[in-house]
């Protein structure tokens, strides 16, 4: 291929199409990844990506873009943001009769959204160069994303492995557009979490091992999304309510305080999913699991799973009588899901247990009370 164009106007120009498909920042990178390697390497070797065989199936192809697509010279890398307005995360996370789907998941999949927008990118920059051969992705291929998005210069790696970005946080989306275009390359930013270890801290299930590692097999995104089979006994009482991903790590983080809101409708949330109730959820037959999530990126962990979640979180809400009758409802349905609801029989009838000590003790203190005043113990 010939290369009659200004390469560096080209750049800039593939920067301004992006603005205007909805990216907020495009940045570009070379295939480069080697340094990756032994860190991805030791990742898989100590079994941190649990279940998900795929990690592991494509080995060091993640760190090697130009074998997804030869010829491939660099990456187009993109972030979009997808916080809404009013996302609602303390009211929700605080309310343990409600349950929390991670923000990112409230609005349209957003596979399909970035991935159109990439497609369109690539068909803008093939048509103003006459010949281009290119390949999107978003999640759907054996790829370091975040690798090429700091060294595309759109963020740097924080301690929780998330990218962050000095004007947004880290509440947006990653896509990448893979061509044989030999573009000027873009600068990584410098890492600017220094001594902070907030994102360690707060995680629920200590998933963030030691700094930029997380061991998904602890993580809650992990545990309630990708692990198809039962929940680990010790992670149940502290996944809380969150019944699909878990944001704690961002909401913790002090980058995000800089966050940036969605404009993008697609990622509005859903009234039905944004604060639910867990009994309503629980009662939800698979035809209505599959209209309400149809479009959502939810849709994937499938009606069992679903309901698999959400009886963990009912066995963490304080106890009712109503919970324990909307459990005892779906018994007999599968034997994976009758593992989890019988868990959480059991923490409804501790936290009843515990209730009737409370109250018990309650009186006795309150007749100790009056006995001392020497009033009237009907008083």
């Amino acid at each position: 291929m010939s290369y009659p164009l200004d390469l560096q106007q080209l750049a800039q120009q593939i920067k301004q199409w992006g603005r205007e498909l909805g990216f907020q920042q495009v940045g570009i990178c070379d295939t480069d990844l080697s340094a990756e390697e032994p860190k991805l390497q030791a990742w898989l070797e100590k079994q941190y990506h649990g279940e998900m065989d795929w990690m592991a199936r494509h080995g060091m192809m993640r760190a090697r873009p130009h074998e997804l697509l030869p010829g491939t010279l660099r990456v187009i890398s993109v972030r979009m943001n997808y916080l809404p307005a009013k996302a609602a995360f303390a009211s929700t996370l605080k309310n343990p009769q409600l349950g929390y789907v991670s923000r990112y998941a409230l609005g349209r999949d957003y596979h399909k959204v970035l991935r159109n927008r990439l497609k369109r990118l690539g068909e803008m920059i093939q048509a103003h160069c006459g010949e281009l051969n290119f390949r999107p992705f978003v999640d759907s291929a054996p790829i370091l994303e975040r690798s090429i998005a700091a060294k595309a210069g759109l963020g740097w790696t924080g301690k929780h492995s998330l990218i962050l970005n000095r004007e947004a946080g880290s509440w947006f989306f990653l896509g990448e557009l893979l061509i044989d275009l030999p573009l000027p390359i873009d600068k990584p930013q410098e890492e600017q979490c220094g001594r902070c270890v907030a994102c360690i801290t707060i995680c629920p299930t200590s998933a963030i091992v030691e700094p930029y590692v997380v061991d998904a097999r602890r993580c809650i995104s992990y545990l309630t999304i990708e692990l198809e089979g039962a929940i680990p006994e010790e992670f149940r009482p502290l996944i809380g309510n969150r019944i699909y991903g878990c944001d704690d790590c961002q909401l913790i983080c002090p980058w995000n305080r800089y966050g940036q809101l969605t404009d993008e409708e697609d990622f509005s949330p859903r009234a039905v999913l944004h604060a639910p109730e867990l009994i309503d959820l629980f009662k939800w037959d698979e035809a209505k699991f599959l209209r309400v999530t149809e479009g959502s990126a939810i849709r994937r962990i499938g009606h069992l799973r679903w309901l698999r979640n959400v009886a963990v979180a009912l066995g963490n809400a304080p106890y009712s009588m109503e919970i324990m009758e909307t459990l005892r409802s779906r018994l007999g349905e599968h034997s994976m899901l009758d593992e989890h609801i019988d868990w959480s029989i059991s923490q409804q009838q501790q936290k009843r247990s515990e209730n009737a000590v409370e109250v018990q003790l309650a009186q006795q203190k309150r007749l100790v009370r009056v006995i001392e005043k020497g009033l009237p113990r009907d008083a």
